[in-house]
């Protein structure tokens, strides 16, 4: 059971002050702070702070990874830890993306193997041959677009911009109201020539302020997030793409778990994070980055879905599971107050490691004789073999997560 020190990573999208002042340091940061990842993913492994000096997660996990990790996961998952954890700021939006599944990712990392792809190529889609469902958990209000929304309410949404630029596409979906008629859409609106993007796209954006300025009605948020795309990405066809999704806003403590081939982007917000171990990225546009047309629709899941908000509750001081189908990772969240005493940390079914991120208050963690002190924005260790400790905070309330393996 030791400290563990989170690898920030510094992106344009990312927050001057958010997660500077999560962790009690001077705001704004020089730079914008978009990740912490608390892990040991070999593109930025956290700092295990212990008696015997500093290390490398990746570097100790390694040199004994059954008494890291529990013989369980080694013989599922081999000598390396199954999941990323990640502290994430966004001040601006991220790029719209999917992440491909098992099948996918493995053929796909064996075929650009096989073709001569460099691993570190900006042109790469698969870094690894691994799936990456995620979950995020929002610490302030978080929104994001997530999934294909309802093609009968994306026409009423058509309807209500009233562009006459619209009115083919609209025509196209109409005839199709399904997952086919989606992928249409969505395909002819990615490969749109940029001289008929320049066309569709300022009109779409009128009507969105037209729409706005008629006062209150349907689809505030959705016109809104259009506009502010259009004003970050301007002539980018995933401006358009935006219109087909569910946009949605999580509250504090509310999660959003996205499986393989959900087309999402994450807006504006602090949250936790924790997906597999992976690096498998399919963007679809609100990028300068490599975009793949073809591969992306190779994994996307047209099929419309409901807003797949996670908003579980439990007793105060003890973990409250999000329930995923991810088997890479668990993670709860614990509540206290200073009243609280002997708290476990233990998730129900799990005997892989921990790690304890502290994102409200302080707290000790009492085990084997020993007390750690957590504070706000840190995190702690546990390997598979440390003892489950208990917790307690001096502060008026704290908040903190447990994440293991699933």
């Amino acid at each position: 059971m030791d400290l563990l020190d989170g690898a920030a990573r510094s992106y344009a999208w990312g927050s001057r002050t958010a997660l500077a002042a999560l962790r009690g340091r001077p705001t704004p940061s020089p730079h914008p702070e978009a990740e912490l990842w608390f892990g040991a993913h070999p593109g930025d492994p956290a700092t295990l702070r212990s008696e015997t000096g500093d290390a490398s997660l990746l570097d100790v996990v390694d040199s004994d990874p059954v008494g890291q990790l529990g013989s369980a996961t080694v013989d599922k998952y081999g000598a390396r830890l199954p999941f990323l954890l990640k502290l994430l700021a966004a001040e601006e939006p991220l790029s719209l993306q999917a992440h491909p599944s098992s099948a996918q990712a493995a053929e796909g990392f064996a075929r650009e193997n096989a073709t001569g792809v460099a691993v570190d190529s900006s042109v790469r889609n698969y870094k690894d041959s691994s799936h990456k469902p995620e979950l995020v958990i929002a610490l302030t209000r978080f929104d994001a677009l997530a999934g294909f929304r309802d093609p009968k309410r994306t026409l009423e949404l058509f309807d209500h911009l009233a562009v006459p630029e619209l009115a083919p596409y609209s025509e196209m979906l109409a005839a199709q109201p399904d997952s086919s008629g989606l992928r249409a859409l969505f395909t002819s609106w990615i490969t749109l020539p940029q001289r008929a993007l320049d066309v569709v796209l300022p009109s779409v954006l009128e009507g969105c302020v037209v729409a706005l300025g008629s006062g209150p009605g349907d689809f505030v948020p959705e016109l809104r997030t259009v506009l502010e795309l259009g004003e970050f990405y301007p002539g980018d066809g995933g401006v358009l793409a935006a219109l087909l999704l569910n946009r949605i806003t999580l509250e504090p403590g509310q999660g959003l778990y996205l499986a393989a081939g959900n087309l999402h982007a994450y807006l504006r917000g602090t949250a936790v994070e924790i997906m597999a171990n992976s690096d498998n990225v399919l963007r679809g546009g609100l990028t300068p980055k490599h975009v793949d047309v073809p591969e992306l629709l190779r994994v996307l899941d047209f099929e419309p879905l409901d807003a797949p908000v996670l908003d579980p509750e439990g007793e105060r001081g003890t973990p409250v599971v999000y329930p995923t189908p991810a088997p890479e990772f668990t993670i709860a969240r614990v509540d206290l107050t200073s009243s609280d005493t002997g708290i476990t940390t233990a998730v129900a079914g799990s005997t892989g490691p921990r790690i304890v991120l502290v994102t409200e208050g302080d707290v000790d963690l009492v085990a084997g004789g020993r007390t750690l002190t957590v504070h706000r924005g840190g995190a702690a260790w546990l390997s598979a073999t440390d003892p489950d400790p208990v917790v307690t905070t001096a502060s008026e309330t704290a908040r903190l997560f447990v994440a293991t393996v699933g």
